[in-house]
């Protein structure tokens, strides 16, 4: 192995030298300042991938970018995340050889990853009701933040990472309202029906208080720690209850937002309102979910469903 790993942690010669291709990014090749954040988050994440398993430096060999590739796909990045940090951790390691701060660039002659198409999966309303219903009937803290969580993620559609960033003053109970994406991304009031303010209300005012630990935390939706949730915690709590509901269908957070659209799509929703409420760039993005509103098949919602739709 052309690399040498190491027993100890926290290296700080991996992130040292993420600044200065950032400079060059932005000052060199003109890149946009939201291009330069990104590529800078990905590599923090592929030096803190690299750090964990022992490297010192950025001297990895091809087996570590092949594992890091791996890493992602077992963590259902999306192939367009994947071929993004691909591009920044091949465009890094061009940048240190030609500095000489690496020995040789590990991804030489690696292609690209590959980005496919692929349709969004999408659940039945029945097994919406089902995996509302698994998270609603575990009467514990825990179980009060899941149910909370998972309404509001299926009344409103946002992203897991808008969803575990929310802050309790986020959350406007009289208006029924909760403004994401304060964090970087797209800005939005989304309005959430009775059910998910129930939902909401209750654990904020119960639940909550026992996991709390400290009196100035932020977060809405906290882990056992009394800590922010994370955007990992929240993946195993839904394959959990879904596993627990018996749904057949693969479920992550992002099934809930295929299917909030596609169910909505279904209803009386038009594609403009959608794609605002999911926070798309462009309406050829929120075409899809119209696509699958119209396969049959596609939503088993019928007279008296608990769910019908988002509310």
């Amino acid at each position: 192995m052309a690399a040498a790993r190491k027993s100890k942690r926290k290296s700080p010669g991996l992130l040292i030298e993420i600044p200065g291709f950032l400079r060059y990014l932005r000052d060199d090749r003109g890149l946009s300042a939201n291009t330069v954040a990104a590529y800078g988050n990905d590599l923090k994440q592929f030096a803190k991938f690299l750090d964990e398993r022992g490297f010192d430096s950025w001297n990895a060999d091809r087996s570590a970018i092949s594992e890091f590739l791996n890493f992602l796909a077992g963590r259902e990045y999306e192939p367009s995340s994947q071929a993004r940090k691909l591009a920044a951790v091949k465009s890094m390691y061009r940048f240190l050889v030609s500095e000489g701060k690496a020995a040789a660039d590990p991804t030489q002659g690696l292609g690209g990853a590959r980005v496919t198409k692929k349709r969004p999966t999408v659940i039945s309303v029945g097994d919406v009701d089902r995996l509302l219903a698994a998270a609603a009937s575990t009467r514990t803290p825990e179980g009060y933040r899941d149910s909370a969580m998972l309404e509001l993620l299926y009344a409103t559609g946002m992203r897991v990472s808008e969803l575990v960033a929310l802050d309790v003053d986020d959350v406007q109970f009289d208006a029924g309202i909760v403004m994401c994406g304060r964090g970087g991304g797209r800005q939005r009031h989304l309005p959430f029906g009775a059910r998910a303010g129930h939902a909401v209300l209750g654990y904020v005012r119960g639940a909550r208080r026992k996991l709390l630990k400290s009196p100035d935390e932020p977060a809405l939706f906290l882990n056992h720690r009394g800590r922010r949730l994370t955007r990992q915690g929240f993946w195993l709590i839904i394959k959990g209850h879904a596993a627990a509901a018996m749904i057949e269908t693969p479920t992550t957070p992002h099934t809930l937002r295929h299917s909030f659209a596609t169910h909505r799509l279904r209803g009386d929703t038009s594609i403009p309102e959608v794609q605002s409420l999911l926070g798309h760039a462009s309406p050829a993005t929120t075409q899809v979910y119209l696509e699958l509103a119209r396969e049959k098949g596609a939503i088993d919602a019928l007279p008296g469903s608990a769910t019908s739709g988002p509310k």
